[in-house]
């Protein structure tokens, strides 16, 4: 990956319009980025219903702008690191593929920690296969295993690290209290959780990342909630604006904090489109202050 731009080219991609964020203060990236969950079947379960529109989805977000995408081994599972590998390979020099390990797949929906050293290690190695890449520029832990001591999964990561096989190391589904046990063993550079405008449970995860300059990326980022009913707050700050809700929904992520860098996943490249126009929308503190 290479942090080189052309300026002239990225000012007029609707990602390019969220800003910069140096991830690892190396992988600079645009702050809209793109989740690949669900360019998966239903439940996040073997093949897409249409492969030829997932395959579209993700040449479309590279073309708008997004240089960063994010998937994991356990999407499909396999399948999403596999229609990354078979649109996108060889990757443009600016585009970061961030991938997660430590969930397994019992059946669709069903999703299992395991954190065990030779899982980490062989899930690492099948990632690296699929997507065609001789090192991970971030892998992200999926989810603490609560059945194995937590420094041999974060060991595990460093020693994957040391051989060059991950860039940099990243978590996910975590509380504060986990990063920094993470962070007193290897250099942590980004934390993804759980994170909308309808829930906002990881708020000091994001305050300490936000503290920490340790990137935050919220999955599920378009929830919405009641402030989504008609007449209400969310409603009323998209007609302002002339915007969907869930363009305010990424809007108001991307003013939370610099640190943030939502990934929104769709199936659709029409979808696609609406949700990167998100990086053009600039809410004022009225409408920050009426979402609240």
């Amino acid at each position: 990956m290479s942090t080189s731009q052309n300026s002239t080219q990225t000012d007029l991609r609707p990602a390019a319009a969220s800003g910069t964020l140096a991830i690892g203060g190396d992988l600079l990236v645009h702050r809209l980025g793109f989740g690949a969950m669900r360019i998966t079947g239903p439940g996040i379960w073997r093949e897409p219903a249409d492969h030829d529109e997932a395959i579209a989805v993700l040449k479309a977000a590279v073309e708008l702008g997004v240089t960063i995408i994010d998937t994991a081994d356990s999407y499909g599972p396999e399948v999403s690191e596999r229609l990354i590998a078979e649109a996108l390979h060889p990757y443009p020099a600016d585009l970061v593929i961030a991938t997660k390990a430590g969930l397994v797949r019992p059946g669709p929906d069903k999703w299992e920690p395991d954190g065990r050293p030779e899982h980490l290690r062989e899930a690492v190695e099948g990632s690296l296969r699929r997507l065609r890449l001789e090192r991970i520029d971030l892998l992200q832990l999926h989810r603490p295993d609560p059945k194995v001591p937590f420094a041999n999964q974060i060991g595990t990561l460093l020693e994957l690290q040391r051989e060059g096989k991950i860039r940099h190391i990243g978590l996910s589904n975590v509380t504060v209290q986990e990063i920094e046990a993470a962070r007193r063993m290897a250099t942590i550079v980004s934390v993804q959780n759980l994170y909308n405008l309808s829930d906002r449970s990881a708020e000091d995860v994001v305050e300490y990342c936000t503290r920490e300059n340790i990137a935050f990326i919220p999955w599920f980022p378009l929830a919405t909630g009641v402030l989504a009913k008609p007449g209400g707050a969310l409603a009323r700050v998209a007609e302002r604006h002339d915007a969907l809700p869930a363009q305010v929904a990424l809007a108001w992520l991307l003013a939370k904090s610099p640190v943030i860098l939502p990934i929104p996943g769709t199936s659709k490249v029409t979808h696609l489109k609406e949700n990167l126009e998100a990086a053009r929308l600039h809410l004022s503190e009225s409408d920050l202050q009426e979402l609240q």
